[in-house]
């Protein structure tokens, strides 16, 4: 699993002109899934994002999580992040999981990122042609990838 947690003063997901989701201050995390990914990556991976400190405390300096902080959430998937570039110009995304992986396993990232933040966590609609407009903090953008836990 691939992530993009981007700190955001606002965001929100647009389909099809009709607005799905929408936040203030706190977290969008763009989620890549592949084939060999599993329950013990999205479980690694909402420990992580959750206890993140990428928020200023009281002295300006990036000391608090998004359980502390009380901010909102929002993912969004995007089997983009899995993109193969090594040949040529156009990327390949054959290591992006098909349907029947994904949808289970981003299910599953969004409802334990939940109860690990212990926030409601917005989302986007799989498969969906999103717009997603967001305003970035800082700006503040953390890549994480369950390969690199180590």
């Amino acid at each position: 699993m691939r992530t993009v947690i981007q700190r955001v003063s606002h965001a929100s997901v647009t389909i099809n002109g009709a607005r799905k989701a929408g936040i203030g201050p706190g977290l969008l995390i763009l989620l890549g899934i592949e084939e060999a990914d599993t329950l013990e990556d999205a479980a690694w991976l909402c420990r992580k994002i959750a206890g993140l400190r990428i928020f200023d405390d009281e002295a300006g300096v990036m000391n608090k999580s998004i359980v502390e902080t009380g901010g909102e959430i929002i993912v969004v998937s995007q089997f983009t992040l899995m993109a193969s570039y090594k040949k040529g110009n156009r990327p390949s995304y054959i290591r992006a999981a098909g349907h029947a992986t994904a949808v289970p396993l981003y299910e599953a990232f969004c409802q334990r990122l939940g109860t690990e933040s212990g926030r409601p966590v917005q989302t986007g609609e799989f498969g969906a042609d999103m717009k997603v407009e967001l305003l970035n903090d800082g700006p503040v953008t953390i890549c994480m990838d369950t390969k690199n836990k180590e």
